[in-house]
């Protein structure tokens, strides 16, 4: 537990985020999995192609929107874990903003139209710019104090 108490109080919103995150990832496989079964798109296809189903597209794009939530994932809790240790409060609200942004995100990719992905999660985008500020913050500071 000794590394645990090098860690400010406020470090328990960086974790709480990043397990609602988690929620967030577990609901969206979860869409997938319901749009294999309405458009009949079985494992282990990844994506539907046209000769395959009419519906590829709207398939696609519930699955895309789920994997480059993934794809983003790794980048987003490794700015959360370290940004947080010198700015907790900060990083987890930031951190709670990419989340809600990236649930619209999903949203409007699972519309079939791939623009409605950007109506409000673009501003997820500011969220990880400013993350990355908290992490460079803590390394900066690490390195002079």
């Amino acid at each position: 537990m000794a590394g645990v108490e090098l860690l400010p109080k406020e470090y328990g919103y960086v974790v709480l985020v990043l397990v609602a995150y988690c929620f967030l990832n577990f609901w969206m496989a979860s869409q997938v999995g319901r749009a294999r079964n309405k458009y009949k798109v079985f494992y282990p296809t990844m994506y539907a192609t046209e000769a395959e189903s009419k519906d590829a597209k709207l398939f696609n794009c519930v699955q895309r929107g789920h994997q480059n939530s993934l794809e983003m994932m790794p980048t987003f809790f490794m700015l959360m874990i370290l940004g947080g240790i010198r700015h907790p409060v900060i990083a987890a609200s930031l951190g709670a903003l990419y989340t809600v942004t990236r649930f619209f995100y999903f949203k409007g990719y699972s519309t079939g139209d791939p623009k409605k992905r950007l109506s409000i999660g673009k501003y997820g985008f500011l969220a990880m710019l400013g993350l990355m500020v908290c992490t460079i913050s803590c390394g900066v500071h690490m390195l002079i104090d």
